[in-house]
């Protein structure tokens, strides 16, 4: 290990519907980073959740005859489904209706009002229902509509708590001054120091006429804390904040990386950094903002009818995997721009990446170690001649590490499809199959074979934390019997694949069929 840790929280899904394209994405990315992060040896610590409280749960409960809190335990399970459904990896789920968190948020709340950065006040505001935040004029279309919603807003009068917001602007504007990699993509920073400009205090509770379904405000049985400091503090009562046993926090408190769509940034990089400032906690290293996924280019809506979940996507192709859908997703746009869902267009990607490139030169390369040489890597056919793949494989690697760092996951998987894209041209240039019909070239023969198992190897480590299902299948038919989590990437070095039979005819096959392929879907099946 490492000895470093290295903590990623995502958004927490709101639960008054079902799961989508949308939540799964960013499920997938921080999987993707977690696990990228564990092969370096880091000590890992990756929360997912629920945010369930609020006016929306409140009124959707109702018309479905439930509790708020029946209603929310109904819609949750489709949400922690997802870790099996795509192969998630995560330390905790943390639901903002758990009894410790709601203590936690007591006590934070408590903590802001004695030290006068939370107060009392009458409030005129419009307020959107939708996004269940005040907006101000300035936020609105021409029309007077909130521009996400496209619904007016409610003027609302209420006597609120309020979070002394104002207070710590200076702050924040020079904290993203100071730290270039505290927003990315780096080119939201400036959209954010533009709503810093007139930023004021927020409201942090609501009465109880307006909303009854959420966490009490301590002494004020009329008021519930609302959204900024019960739904944004998950990210710290998850890991013990304000509890008995904070040890989790201490370990892994300042998160390195927090996970949230481009919508919700204001409240991320504004709300969130205020509230630490006023608590006196470390602000986390990297606010990331990814994109959107739309559907057929057009933006996900319920009135389009254009919602699609990932299982649908999975039982449409039969996929027993979620591999080739965690690749699309990672791959459709540069990370942190806006995605786009089709069906041709996924279709496309996985054959070509998955099918045609990866998994046909696996197949053909190990077809001809097995007709050959009987599926056998002896001492004299490793070696590291190709000096060209060596140190693109060696490169490779450190690319991936870099993109990384950035959290660019999908210029890291480049850098491996243009490495196997690269094997390939090698392989046709050497033309292994030539190289065997002849006894005096056919060490030849078997030293590029061996090379270009070396390669796959490299391969199926890197892409590891994007296809894990795929690269197991690899790595097991390179003859490697260790679980490919346990790989580290400082270990992974040029001969990795030591001599002995690593494969024969029964146990080859391909690891991973094409969508159209008459092997594939039903008559896989």
């Amino acid at each position: 290990m490492s000895g470093k840790t290295f903590y990623i929280t995502t958004a927490i899904d709101y639960v008054n519907g079902k799961p989508h394209i949308g939540h799964v994405y960013e499920k997938i990315a921080s999987d993707v980073i977690a696990r990228h992060f564990k092969q370096r040896g880091d000590d890992v610590y990756f929360l997912t959740g629920s945010d369930e409280h609020g006016i929306k749960i409140q009124k959707t409960a109702q018309k479905n005859n439930m509790t708020p809190k029946e209603f929310c335990d109904s819609n949750v399970v489709d949400f922690q489904a997802l870790a099996q459904d795509l192969n998630l990896d995560y330390n905790k789920y943390i639901r903002t209706t758990d009894e410790y968190h709601e203590r936690a948020v007591q006590k934070i709340f408590q903590k802001l009002l004695e030290k006068g950065d939370i107060y009392k006040a009458s409030y005129t505001g419009l307020y959107c229902s939708g996004c269940e935040c005040f907006l101000a004029q300035k936020d609105l279309t021409e029309d007077g509509l909130c521009p996400d919603h496209m619904a007016k807003p409610q003027e609302v009068k209420e006597e609120n708590y309020f979070f002394r917001l104002s207070k710590y602007k200076q702050q924040i504007i020079d904290h993203i001054n100071a730290n270039p990699d505290f927003i990315l993509p780096s080119y939201r920073k400036n959209e954010i120091l533009n709503q810093l400009e007139n930023i004021q205090d927020i409201s942090v509770s609501r009465p109880k006429t307006s909303v009854s379904w959420g966490i009490e405000v301590p002494g004020d049985k009329d008021q519930v804390i609302y959204v900024w400091i019960d739904a944004l503090s998950n990210y710290i009562t998850a890991l013990g904040y304000e509890s008995e046993d904070d040890s989790l926090f201490k370990k892994y408190w300042p998160a390195n990386c927090q996970m949230i769509g481009k919508d919700i940034l204001k409240f991320h990089s504004i709300y969130w950094i205020g509230l630490l400032l006023a608590l006196g906690v470390e602000l986390p290293g990297t606010i990331f903002a990814h994109g959107w996924i739309t559907i057929d280019e057009k933006k996900m809506s319920k009135s389009l009818g254009n919602v699609i979940s990932h299982k649908s996507i999975l039982e449409q192709y039969h996929l027993d995997s979620p591999d080739a859908l965690r690749y699309f997703l990672m791959t459709t746009t540069s990370f942190g721009r806006d995605g786009n869902y089709s069906d041709e267009d996924f279709k496309s990607k996985v054959n070509a990446d998955l099918a045609n490139n990866t998994g046909n030169l696996l197949n053909r390369s190990l077809s001809m170690l097995i007709k050959y040489f009987d599926g056998e890597i002896k001492q004299e056919f490793v070696n590291d001649d190709a000096k060209e793949l060596v140190e693109a494989a060696l490169n490779a690697k450190k690319k991936v590490v870099e993109n990384f760092d950035s959290y660019m996951i999908t210029e890291a998987i480049e850098e491996v499809i243009s490495l196997v894209n690269l094997t390939n041209k090698y392989v046709n240039e050497t033309a292994p199959w030539s190289l065997a019909k002849d006894e005096n070239t056919l060490i030849d023969c078997a030293k590029v074979l061996y090379n270009v198992a070396e390669v796959m190897y490299h391969v199926a480590v890197l892409m590891y934390p994007v296809i894990p299902d795929i690269s197991q299948k690899i790595l097991s038919q390179l003859g490697e019997e260790k679980n490919i989590a346990d790989i580290k990437l400082d270990d992974l070095k040029w001969g990795m694949i030591q001599p002995k039979k690593i494969i024969d005819k029964a146990s080859l096959t391909p690891v991973f069929l094409r969508i159209d392929s008459e092997l594939a879907g039903d008559k896989k099946k």
